[in-house]
């Protein structure tokens, strides 16, 4: 009695602790949970053993009752969710973390989001923060990046390479402790169930017999068949925390890696980043830290596979002695074969994501210009590139698969040969003295079962060989990128502005004689492996070279020479000193050294010598503006607090005022990637105007005023950079090729040849008549003026001067031309005009849209797509061999059952029965090494190939409305992400629908061929697996979308960073792009968690219900008991042990299937989309050869627009274009003038025209803001039905092929781009010329001397974006790729904005020499490029103002070419004359 108050107290504490404690914690104690789950056991056992002891009556029982029934109580009390508690609903953790213990192993806390995601598709915010906080992307990256540093520093001090993989090991230690020990004991449960249905057998057996005193009490059967059930239940718990635990633990480390990636590369030196491009380190981000994730949910059940095997063996041992031994030996023996089969799979591994990295890297290039592509009609050659490089993936691909295929079949056939040997020396000297031995129903089946389970450790190695080649492949290529060079920060010694000291100290000091470089001093020295490694690589790109050669009928090509390296530096002999507040201007010839000098200062370059200081924060504004995808408030405060009055201040100095009214949200317009809605010149000035809002102390400028018109390069010299500026009180930089305004500066330092060849003032740098004087001598207006030595253009007998440059005063300007520019003055307007601008709709604001998510189930069609790229044919040969399959696996157990219900008389010959076992599981390994090679290879390497060749093609193939809108990171993913599915995932998914599907199928038969009883509950359990099924799927493909697309936004940031790292590092923001990053990452990982628990909650639910179909068979044959035969009970419980996991596996995997083609739904939405005008039309065999002849260019009643519906930009264009005729094109920012070129190119399409609906994709206008247009002032008017047209030499372009158009017609563009590769195939992608062309080319384009001067000359490497060439470097061979072209028709768009004036006269003497017999149309900022033109054509809000020659229109004062003349400093009035 005592006793029982004593535990009524007890429990009466533990209750109120319990209610404390819900109160106050957020989550239910989990000891509490077992305790109580424990103390329920234990009391129904007492119960029971009390009862069988007939102790039913008296008080001690009744009390016990009555503790039980409180137990239970106690349980599902302990057990209920409590998500209502006030604690729980205040706080702002994860339904993770609240969920109770039974929550937990349920995955219950998953219910309201399956709930909801059945009723409706689940976006992004239904899930937010229900992961962890601990596998978040900061707490991840601190647990791995801490030890990752400190072995590094270890190593570093023993001269050892730091494992990258053991730092992740030993980083997550304390996670893998809880995950070992879960699987050891599903290992150990897994074992509880053979063991049931040996006892099961034995009841069963014990009825054969006719003396009733044998039988035994069909209570112990009924236990044994609960047993068996809550065996089964519990191993289904144990499995979901496993694949829970194992799945979040991968997920954790994917995180982690994202972040120390994403780290790594803001931190990358030139030279390494020169070695991982964009496409590679993006591929250690979307397919290497991915791996992790995927392969260790497999990877982790290896811990296991020495206790499975050694359990499985020894229970085999009580079955069939010794026997067991010579079956293990036999696999034994197969092992190396099965190693030699993994260490290939490796090498293709490997083989295959250097293939992948080099197709990403050339796409990626591709897309980031694929203007210039169109521009050049170089489509086939690069998708030419491209394809090699698939080409050479899917053939690692299709020999991996081989590999997999011959495991497979080695693997899934350990079972049967097992069985067979074990079996046949246990029949023929398994028993007492090496006797037969007894083959009874009950010791086969139970060996089946248990070879099954032996068997299953030895087969999943494949798998787990696979997976953990794929974890060690992809952490080895991280850990050689994370061990990549980085920057020396202690290059530059930085000092706050306000460190005290000496005032007169300079804010920028260079000394030392500093020598600077792109490159190390010395080649990286290469251990003997690494040199027989690229030897090797070397010798196979030959080889393939020579191969495709013999296969296109052409030379086969020499072995190149080993590529010879210039460690010589770029800058030498470099001092400076730069005092508080000066403005200094860099100038020199292009290819001197000018960028690299701001380089150096901010830390990009090696410094090899000499000392570097810089006091104060530093703005930097790159030569080529980078943009960021946000809004223009966004771009310009560059993660700095708003501030209204600054902003106005700045925005009106930088000239953005009339910008911003032109765009259709004002500045919260959102700017698209790369800043695709804005011109040049704009963009450019976003650029200044966010260095200036960074209210640094130093400010180093990269020719920023290179791509704006000369009003514009005017008012930002006098309101921004100038003396009188806004930043007149910072120390500036300027690096420009303009000289009207070094006048103006303190400061002039003259770079050439990589030195300062002279410093100082404008007037001492005149008076030492050096090179300087000599450049000013001979291209400025002023000395010009001042020597009054002018040119005259006489007509009629008056005089008007031209002055030979864009930079000159606006001497003489009036208000009105002032107000006309643009120029804003005072603060007043511009607070009046921002004001006004952030007043407009700010729908309209966003252009970039949210990627595209399909929602509901994935359709019938895109099965159909896949089947239909693999081959109807083929896919239907693959289900047809796999029947086969399972027939012959079905068949060596029907001959096994055969073999022991022959009658006791029957004589039963071992030989004859292993020899036909033996020929069934030869012929399984056929069809099995058959199936796995048509499914992996005929019908997914097919499929793949086919999916990446369509969308490939269709990317070139779409319309640049759709670059435009969509951006990159969103493009790479579908060839990244959704390709490597194609590639990797989805047969193996095949695979495994065959496999568990089949396998459910033949198990249900036999079990229902045993007891047919079996069969009225297939109903109700199928429904109940239908439903689950039917429930699951609609969250579970909401949840993959979700995932899919949040993955975009992590690339897209990503490769936003790597494109202005310069200047991310420059002002150094890097800790707030890496805060992004981790919130970007975050939110991906949770998708991707979220997706992972749904999985688990479906898991446990269908486990359950395959639980109920293994206590069903076994109740079912305890009832039949008398009328079984042992042999088919043995088989139809043996199978349905394995139904639970066959069922579970098969739903998965389907719901997985579901969800891997949704990669294939992205594929095809791209598939789908309209593309642009054909590259071929019939009608292009009947132009004219060599068409165009002359060059005759005509527009008739021309408009045009961006794409369909919005504003035009070019409004009822008529004029006409003489052939031979030189025609300058001029205008304000906005009046269309490069609008025109597109539409020469037919990049943009007549407005209304045909192929301008044909080729526009509703998606872009219904889902994606209007790209923002030049003219945004040009009201929308009624146009003819085709918009007008284009004519050359009398053809209407439109009805010409888009690719015999683009040939024909030559362009030099605004922005140079270079691709990765040679000079040579920069200059000739086609292989079409002989070198002796190409070195005439760059000669005449005076680029020959500079391109012999490199290592290899026309074999010289281009590195990606052409980054070892200045930007004027870059316009010189875009120059030398117009002179290779002989077309009658030329377009120069803002072809020299980049370069010097010395080399501007010199390139325009060549165009005047070389191009004197073509038709010219050049657009211009600099006036005086135009003014020797035939005749000008003035645009103003896309309509043609004037088109005359340039001496009607000078004499024409009220002409807007003559204030436009006048504005740029080109002409002086008459009253100047008289001065």
């Amino acid at each position: 009695m005592m006793g029982t108050i004593l535990m009524v107290i007890a429990w009466t504490l533990g209750v109120v602790l319990n209610y404390l404690e819900s109160i106050n914690k957020i989550r239910a104690s989990p000891f509490i949970f077992c305790y109580s789950l424990v103390s329920l056991m234990a009391t129904a056992i007492v119960v029971r053993t009390l009862k069988e002891t007939h102790h039913a009556g008296q008080d001690p029982f009744k009390a016990l009752v009555v503790f039980l029934a409180f137990n239970c109580t106690h349980f599902v009390v302990e057990s209920w969710p409590r998500g209502c508690l006030a604690v729980q609903r205040n706080s702002s953790v994860g339904e993770y973390e609240k969920a109770n213990f039974f929550s937990r192993i349920t995955f219950h806390f998953m219910q309201p989001i399956v709930s909801l995601g059945y009723k409706r598709p689940l976006v992004q915010e239904d899930i937010d923060s229900l992961m962890p906080k601990e596998m978040q992307a900061e707490q991840s990256h601190i647990h791995l990046s801490t030890r990752w540093n400190a072995q590094k520093a270890k190593c570093t001090s023993s001269n050892t390479t730091p494992s990258l993989m053991k730092a992740i090991l030993f980083s997550f230690k304390n996670q893998w402790v809880p995950l070992i020990l879960i699987r050891i004991l599903t290992s150990i449960m897994t074992y509880v169930s053979p063991q049931l249905l040996n006892s099961l057998l034995g009841f069963i057996q014990s009825y054969v017999s006719p003396n009733e005193t044998d039988h035994k009490p069909v209570e112990l059967g009924i236990i044994l068949a609960f047993g068996m059930f809550f065996s089964s239940l519990a191993v289904t718990f144990l499995n979901g925390q496993l694949q829970a635990t194992s799945t979040n633990q991968g997920l954790e480390v994917r995180t982690a890696l994202m972040s120390m990636i994403y780290r790594k590369a803001l931190r990358l030196s030139n030279s390494a980043r020169q070695k991982s491009t964009a496409g590679e380190i993006t591929n250690h981000m979307s397919v290497d830290a991915e791996r992790w994730p995927m392969s260790l949910p497999t990877v982790i059940t290896s811990i296991s596979i020495p206790l499975d095997i050694g359990i499985a063996t020894w229970m085999l041992y009580e079955q069939i002695g010794w026997s067991i031994f010579v079956g293990i030996a036999a696999v034994i023996l197969m092992l190396p074969i099965q190693a030699k089969l993994a260490g290939y799979f490796q090498y293709f591994r490997v083989g295959k994501m250097k293939a992948m990295d080099s197709r990403l890297r050339l796409l990626n290039e591709v897309l980031v210009g694929m203007k210039i592509v169109k521009l050049y009609n170089w489509e086939e050659p690069f998708k030419e590139r491209i394809a090699v490089a698939r080409r050479s993936e899917l053939e690692f691909i299709k020999r991996s698969a081989i590999v997999v295929a011959c495991i497979g079949a080695a693997f899934s056939s350990t079972p049967f040969i097992i069985t067979l040997v074990s079996f046949a020396v246990y029949a023929t000297h398994g028993g007492p003295g090496a006797t037969p031995g007894d083959m009874n129903p009950q010791k086969i089946f139970v060996s089946i079962t248990l070879f099954g389970l032996l068997s299953r450790p030895i087969s999943v190695m494949a798998g787990i060989l696979t997976h953990l080649t794929n974890i060690t492949v992809a952490t080895t290529r991280i850990q050689k990128f994370l061990l990549s060079e980085e920057l020396d920060e202690t290059m530059i010694e930085r000092e706050p502005e306000d460190s005290g000291g000496d005032e007169g100290r300079p804010v920028i000091e260079i000394k030392d004689s500093a020598v600077f470089a792109w490159c190390p001093e010395h080649a990286p020295i290469e251990t003997e492996k690494q040199k027989k490694e690229y030897k090797k690589e070397e010798e196979k790109k030959q080889e393939a070279a020579e191969a495709k050669a013999r296969k296109e009928n052409k030379p086969i090509p020499e072995r190149k020479p080993a590529e010879e390296i210039d460690y010589s530096p770029t800058l030498t002999n470099i001092n400076l000193s730069v005092s508080k507040g000066t403005l200094i201007a860099i100038v020199g010839r292009i290819g001197q050294g000018k960028t690299s000098l701001l380089s150096a200062l901010i830390g990009e370059m090696y410094k090899r010598q000499g000392t570097v200081r810089i006091r104060g924060r530093v703005a930097y504004a790159a030569q080529h503006a980078w943009i960021l995808n946000m809004t223009l408030r966004d771009n310009i405060t560059f993660g700095l607090d708003f501030d209204q009055e600054k902003y106005d201040r700045i925005v009106a100095a930088s000239g953005l005022l009339p910008d911003i009214e032109m765009l259709p949200a004002g500045d919260q317009t959102e700017i698209g990637e790369r800043g695709i809605n804005l011109s040049g010149g704009q963009k450019q000035r976003v650029s200044l105007a966010r260095a200036a809002y960074q209210d640094a102390d130093v400010y180093l400028l990269d020719d920023p005023l290179s791509a704006v018109d000369a009003h514009v390069d005017q008012h930002l010299w006098e309101n921004l950079i100038g003396p009188e500026g806004l930043l007149k009180d910072k120390t500036r930089l300027l690096v420009t090729h303009g000289i009207h305004h070094l006048e103006h500066v303190d400061q002039i330092l003259v770079i050439k040849d990589g030195q300062i060849t002279e410093d100082g003032h404008y007037d001492d740098l005149m008076g030492s008549k050096g090179a300087f004087y000599q450049l000013i001598d001979e291209y400025s207006i002023n000395a010009r003026k001042d020597r009054k030595k002018k040119r005259l253009i006489k007509s009629e007998g008056s005089e008007i001067e031209i002055e030979g440059e864009q930079e000159g005063s606006l001497e003489g300007e009036d208000e009105e031309d002032r107000s006309n520019a643009g120029t804003q003055k005072g603060a007043e307007k511009a607070v009046k005009k921002v004001d006004l601008v952030a007043k407009k709709d700010e729908k309209s604001a966003e252009l970039i849209a949210a990627e595209k998510m399909v929602m509901g189930r994935v359709s019938w069609d895109v099965y159909r797509i896949y089947f239909r790229a693999a081959s109807y044919r083929t896919s239907v040969f693959c289900v047809f061999m796999y029947l086969l399959v399972q027939c012959c696996q079905i068949g060596t157990n029907l001959w096994l059952q055969h073999w022991t219900a022959a009658s006791p008389g029957e004589s039963r010959s071992p030989d004859m029965f292993l020899g036909v076992y033996a020929a069934i599981t030869v012929v399984y390994m056929i069809l099995m090494f058959c199936f796995s090679y048509a499914l992996m290879v005929w019908a997914g390497v097919r499929a793949t190939m086919r999916l990446h060749d369509g969308l490939l093609d269709s990317i070139m193939k779409l319309p640049m409305s759709f670059f435009d809108t969509t951006p990159l990171g969103r493009i790479v993913n579908r060839f990244s992400t959704d390709i490597f599915a194609t590639d990797n995932t989805l047969p193996w998914s095949f695979v495994s629908i065959f496999i568990y599907g089949f396998g459910v199928i033949g198990t249900i038969s036999v079990i229902a061929s045993t007891t047919p009883i079996f069969l009225a509950i297939i109903p109700p359990l199928a429904v109940g697996f239908v439903l689950v099924q039917m429930y699951y799927i609609r969250p579970s493909r909401s949840l993959k979308r979700i995932d899919s697309t949040s993955r975009s936004p992590v690339y897209q940031h990503f490769t936003e960073t790597l494109v202005g790292v310069s200047t991310i590092r420059a002002m150094g923001a890097e800790d707030r792009f890496i805060l992004q990053n981790e919130v970007k990452s975050t939110i991906s990982a949770n998708a991707y968690f979220t997706y992972q628990m749904v999985a688990r909650w479906l898991q446990i639910r269908l486990e359950t219900l395959g639980a109920c179909i293994v206590l069903s068979a076994a109740l079912f044959v305890v009832l039949e008991r008398r009328s079984l035969n042992p042999g088919m009970v043995g088989l139809a419980l043996s199978y349905a042990l394995t139904v639970t996991s066959d069922i579970t596996m098969l739903v998965q995997y389907y719901c997985e299937l579901q969800n891997q083609l949704v990669s294939v739904e992205r594929i095809d939405e791209y598939l789908t989309k309209n593309c642009e005008p054909p590259a071929h039309l019939p009608s292009d065999s009947s132009l004219p050869e060599n068409w165009p002849q002359a060059g005759h260019i005509e527009f008739r009643n021309y408009s045009t627009r961006y794409r369909q519906g919005l504003d035009l930009v070019v409004k009822d264009i008529s004029f006409e274009v003489q052939p031979a005729e030189k025609v300058g094109i001029v205008g304000r920012t906005g009046a269309g003038k490069s609008s025109l070129t597109l539409a020469l190119f037919r990049i943009i399409e007549a407005a209304n025209s045909h192929w301008a609906q044909s080729s526009h994709n509703g998606a872009d206008l219904d889902t994606m803001q209007t790209k923002v247009v030049e003219d945004a002032d040009l009201e929308k008017v009624a146009v003819d039905e085709d918009g007008g047209s284009i004519w050359i030499d009398g053809v209407e372009i439109s009805t010409v092929g888009l690719s015999q158009l683009r040939k024909n017609l030559a362009i030099i563009p605004q922005d140079p781009t270079l691709f990765a590769g040679t000079v040579r195939e920069n200059l000739d992608p086609f292989d079409e010329l002989e070198d002796a062309e190409l070195w005439v080319a760059l000669e005449r384009a005076h680029l020959k001397e500079h391109v012999s001067s490199l290592a290899g000359g026309l074999s010289f490497k281009v590195s990606q974006n052409g980054d070892n060439f200045s930007v004027g470097q870059r316009s010189l061979i875009c120059l030398a790729r117009a002179l290779l072209r002989k077309t009658k028709i030329l377009i120069l768009d803002e072809a020299t904005a980049a370069v010097d004036v010395e080399t501007d006269e010199l390139i325009q003497n060549t165009i005047r020499k070389e191009f004197k017999d073509r038709t010219i149309l050049t657009i211009a900022h600099r006036i005086k490029t135009v003014m020797d033109s035939d005749k000008i054509l003035v645009l103003e809000k896309g309509q043609v103002e004037e088109f005359e020659t340039p001496i009607h229109l000078i004499r024409n004062k009220e002409s807007l070419f003559f204030k436009l003349a006048r504005q740029a400093g080109e002409i002086k009035g008459e009253e100047e004359e008289g001065k």
